[in-house]
């Protein structure tokens, strides 16, 4: 085990832009380390879903109750939201009562962070799914945004506007299906902005996760979504958003029209622009194997273009699910609870398939092939990893388990740069 000291940890950050985006991965030329530092916290129960990173703090949330210092000396009581210092793991005192999971979070204006999930109070105030917080652990109670019923399961904030999505079907009694644009500041609805999405035959409309290109002109939805502004969009749908409306995108797929297993209104789980935006990556789940369907599985696709698109390349585990990801230019990241890539002839039943790669729980592949790349750290496989945060210390985790690079890891890791 490498021992990284805080002090060293913290001259060689301090050493490097901290300009941190507020949703895209940042471009990394190589591949992190596969040893995490050794001074982040624990989450000693609970899944981690989500991350944002405000100036040098971390924020985290999920479903949780008790969080301990690096050593493992130290508990303090922090329930689905804490946060700790990027550069020496130190728990902050921000600690404020939500009544349910965290499911997403976004650094907001002015050193704030917007938490959305399945929460209906927020330090004892009516706040459903969706608040504003200080650092200090405050709700900005003139941020009014609130969902009729459901939960948030993705944010991004882009200037004065803030994105969310999951199941919820309104938000401040104006109906929305899954996905809406609010004022980042009073939480107001744009009631210019509406994507129209519908999903017949399925029990609700829900969006999974989205994303949004670096450039703020394209966001890309995934979930259970069948047709947008009247079109059909199977799994996924891309929109122009450079405007006041969401503009659906003549970019389509018929990638994801195959059924995985029975029961899975979507399978689709996480999507991720690249730095330079000019592709974008799935991971899905599906609990089926098959060589010629995307289920359990990750796929590139170009933006560029009208009409259809085939994926550029398809990454395979043989059956286990892909629930988390993070683009930086010189490497896919994936997570799951995955034991094998380059698998596509393996399944549950028969093992893995001829030149399949052992890789627990996360690994990495090539952004250009697809194909597995060395790097291997392992991790204690649980359900899977929830969050990827690629920054320019590194790499951020969130998971369900306690093992992470062969070392005690509560749920939380940092892969720091080579």
């Amino acid at each position: 085990m490498r021992r990284r000291l805080i002090a060293a940890a913290t001259v060689v950050a301090a050493a490097i832009a901290c300009a941190h985006p507020a949703a895209a991965d940042m471009a990394h030329s190589t591949l992190v380390s596969t040893d995490p530092v050794d001074y982040t916290p624990h989450v000693m129960d609970g899944t981690v879903w989500s991350m944002a990173v405000i100036g040098d703090t971390v924020v985290v949330g999920g479903a949780f109750t008790k969080v301990t210092d690096s050593t493992r000396r130290t508990t303090f009581a922090r329930k689905n939201l804490f946060a700790f210092d990027l550069h020496d793991g130190a728990i902050r005192t921000f600690a404020p009562q939500v009544d349910g999971a965290v499911y997403s979070l976004a650094a907001g204006p002015d050193g704030t962070v917007y938490a959305g999930g399945a929460f209906k109070t927020v330090n004892g105030a009516a706040q459903r799914g969706l608040t504003r917080l200080t650092l200090g652990g405050q709700r900005i109670s003139s941020f009014a945004a609130r969902i009729g019923w459901g939960d948030v399961r993705a944010l991004q904030a882009r200037g004065s506007r803030l994105y969310a999505a999951g199941t919820f079907q309104t938000i401040n009694g104006v109906n929305r299906a899954g996905l809406a644009r609010v004022n980042a500041i009073s939480g107001a609805v744009d009631t210019g902005f509406d994507a129209r999405l519908t999903a017949p035959g399925l029990a609700r409309t829900r969006v999974e996760h989205f994303d949004i290109s670096p450039d703020g002109r394209r966001l890309v939805a995934v979930g259970a979504l069948l047709r947008a502004s009247g079109y059909d969009r199977t799994q996924i749908a891309m929109f122009d958003v450079a405007g006041p409306s969401a503009q659906l995108s003549s970019w389509y797929t018929d990638a994801y029209k195959p059924q995985c297993m029975k029961g899975f209104d979507t399978y689709l789980r996480q999507v991720k622009f690249s730095p330079d935006g000019s592709y974008f990556v799935v991971a899905a789940t599906g609990r089926a194997s098959s060589p010629d369907r995307l289920c359990d599985s990750a796929a590139r696709f170009e933006v560029a273009g009208s009409g259809r698109h085939n994926p550029t390349w398809v990454q395979r585990t043989g059956g286990d699910s892909l629930y988390a990801l993070a683009v930086t230019g010189s490497a896919v990241y994936l997570g799951g609870h995955q034991r094998y890539f380059d698998n596509p002839y393996g399944s549950d039943a028969k093992g893995p398939g001829p030149g399949a790669v052992a890789r627990p729980g996360i690994g990495a592949v090539s952004s250009s092939t697809g194909r597995a790349l060395s790097w291997n750290p392992t991790r204690k496989r649980g359900v899977g990893v929830r969050v990827f945060i690629a920054l320019p210390e590194g790499l951020l985790v969130g998971s369900d388990t306690d093992e992470l690079g062969r070392e005690f890891h509560g749920r939380v890791g940092l892969f720091p740069m080579r």
